[in-house]
């Protein structure tokens, strides 16, 4: 993983675990329903950027490598492990 990306995601990662700590004292102190599901909103979203990020450099670097291999077992390896990846998602 490049060093840039990599620090994009740790930082994104600190971020959400910020905002999950101040979710856990909202609901500490009995803060507005809505108010609590519009933070967990934000970690969600945080959470989609973090994965998307992953997938894009998983594409652009193992992906891209097995499919240039002559490896046969390699290339269904990596397609299978991308399927199951997004069927357990739901997004398939």
């Amino acid at each position: 993983m490049d060093a840039t990306l990599k620090k994009d995601l740790i930082n994104l990662l600190k971020s959400v675990e910020g905002h999950v700590r101040g979710i856990q004292r909202m609901v500490d102190e009995d803060v507005y329903c809505m108010d609590i599901l519009k933070q967990i909103k934000a970690v969600q979203q945080a959470l989609e950027r973090v994965s998307a990020l992953t997938l894009e450099n998983h594409l652009n670097t193992c992906v891209t490598t097995a499919i240039r291999s002559e490896d046969e077992v390699e290339k269904d390896r990596v397609f299978n492990e991308i399927m199951d990846v997004f069927k357990a998602t739901g997004k398939l």
